[in-house]
């Protein structure tokens, strides 16, 4: 039994400030960090990864996908463990799915376990990334969650924002490989901190069964689905691709209506009545389909195409997140004082702008002349739509179920980057170019797609999110409690 921390004699008492305050905070930051850390440095390291363990385009596609596949299809169950079964026992287990998942990728011999692995790592990450913050939000008493939820938001961030530089530096240096296995002496620590000195909590109404059902079908859904899409323009429709995809989409199909029968669904499907919570949704779907599509894209030609070294791809797209960490938080204020509805419908217009100026790159053009505009719009645009769309979702739920709300809102982002990453290289012709010039060519296409896509979102916003400010208060804390994408911190902070 692990002790419990000094000054708390139980969970909710815990004050921020004390030590066994920053000890909760340090033990959530670790864990989240670690997931957050690897989600920005494996971008980097994709071309070494393909030049080391071959499998092309869509080894590429699948050693990204596979880790989003498990982490967006578990990523609500893994916060219903954590209520049903303890939150600590739940964060320690990711800690050692992660761990173990890790060392596995540092060791693949080929991209086949490589791939197998990234999968066991989302696994693994479905548990921390909703189970830090339940930690903070269970431990704190309540008057110090918004405290506490804001020094994890802004600290998160730095692993955010060292994550190009730590893995293009390792890449350079040492191999790829260590981008991977730096996360074991991280997750120990972690998990040593946890086990010692963060109480066990749990849901008072602790004694439902989680929906497994409902986890199992979205997940069979996206993998016979993205296995399609991936595999199918790459290699051939061959009958068991085809096969794969139409289990995957009879099982997306059946979700619903297995949901309307569960008494504890994995998704409540009562809360997109709310036509500004389905809008907001849809325009996560959109901007982030097309992030994901360009932070992929844009980081492999930097390096296959123009010559940049691992550690300048990875630092080029490094004000991003500046920009976000400056200006998100006024972004939020903002929202609170006019509404989100403006700033969500110039922001995916900005971010558009943006991926547009970046669909221009091409051989021997410059950083500051070619690269950094584009980035910066892209910054600006993001610091306006992130927060003002969290403040949305918050608010268009009722207060029972922000925690969902917020849950949901999260997989959609994910699950917008999962698809876009499986889809569009090879609808703009991506796995069939065989130049430089051809190569460069398709990027410039998929970011022109992308860029639609998020003009597609701002409308969606205009049309469905209410022009007055939410009637209920939304803090600062509660936007940053709700970030869903590491490369962007605290995106929804972050």
């Amino acid at each position: 039994m692990s002790a419990a921390p000094a000054g708390a004699d139980s969970a909710g008492t815990i004050q921020f400030g004390s030590a066994a305050g920053r000890w909760v905070i340090f033990a959530a930051i670790l864990g989240s960090g670690i997931a957050f850390l690897d989600g920005t440095v494996v971008n980097v390291a994709l071309p070494a990864i393909e030049r080391d363990l071959g499998g092309g385009l869509s080894g590429l596609q699948w050693t990204l996908d596979g880790y989003l596949l498990t982490l967006s299809a578990l990523l609500l169950l893994g916060g219903a463990l954590g209520d049903e079964y303890g939150r600590k026992r739940m964060f320690v287990l990711g800690l050692v799915a992660f761990t173990a998942a890790s060392l596995l990728c540092g060791l693949a011999p080929n991209i086949g376990t490589l791939i197998a692995a990234r999968a066991l790592q989302g696994v693994g990450g479905a548990l921390l990334v909703p189970g830090s913050l339940a930690l903070i939000s269970a431990s704190f008493r309540k008057e110090d969650r918004g405290a506490a939820i804001g020094a994890w938001s802004g600290l998160t961030g730095v692993s955010t924002a060292i994550g190009p530089f730590l893995g293009g530096w390792l890449v350079d240096s040492v191999s790829w490989r260590l981008v991977f296995l730096i996360n074991l002496p991280l997750a120990a620590l972690a998990t040593w901190v946890a086990l010692r000195h963060v109480p066990e909590s749990r849901d008072p109404e602790a004694g439902r069964m989680p929906d497994f059902t409902g986890a199992i079908a979205v997940t069979v859904g996206f993998a016979g689905v993205v296995y399609a899409l991936i595999e199918g323009p790459s290699h051939g429709w061959s009958p068991g691709v085809i096969g794969a995809g139409a289990v995957g989409a009879v099982a997306l199909v059946a979700f619903p209506f297995i949901e309307l029968r569960q008494e504890h669904p994995l998704v409540p499907l009562g809360i997109f009545r709310s036509r500004q919570f389905s809008g907001a949704n849809l325009t996560t779907l959109a901007v982030y389909a097309g992030l994901g599509t360009a932070l992929f894209l844009v980081v492999v030609e930097l390096q296959t195409v123009l010559g940049y070294s691992a550690i300048e791809a990875g630092s080029a797209l490094l004000p991003i997140t500046v920009i976000m960490l400056a200006l998100s938080a006024r972004a939020g204020r903002l929202s609170q004082r006019i509404g989100p509805r403006l700033p969500m419908t110039i922001g995916p217009l900005v971010v558009a702008a943006g991926l547009a100026l970046l669909s221009g790159i091409g051989t021997g053009d410059s950083y500051l002349t070619s690269v950094l505009p584009g980035v910066v719009v892209l910054g600006l645009g993001l610091s306006l739509t992130v927060a003002p769309l969290t403040a949305a979702v918050l608010a268009a739920v009722e207060e029972n179920h922000v925690g969902v709300g917020s849950g949901v809102n999260n997989a959609v982002a994910r699950v917008a980057s999962l698809l876009s990453v499986a889809v569009l290289p090879s609808l703009v012709g991506l796995s069939t170019a065989a130049s430089d010039t051809e190569f460069t060519d398709a990027v410039g296409r998929a970011l022109l797609v992308s860029a639609g896509l998020a003009v597609a979102g701002g409308l969606v916003a205009a049309i469905t999110i209410r022009t007055a400010a939410p009637h209920r208060a939304i803090t600062q804390a509660s936007i940053s409690q709700s970030c869903h994408d590491p490369c962007i911190v605290d995106e929804r902070a972050a």
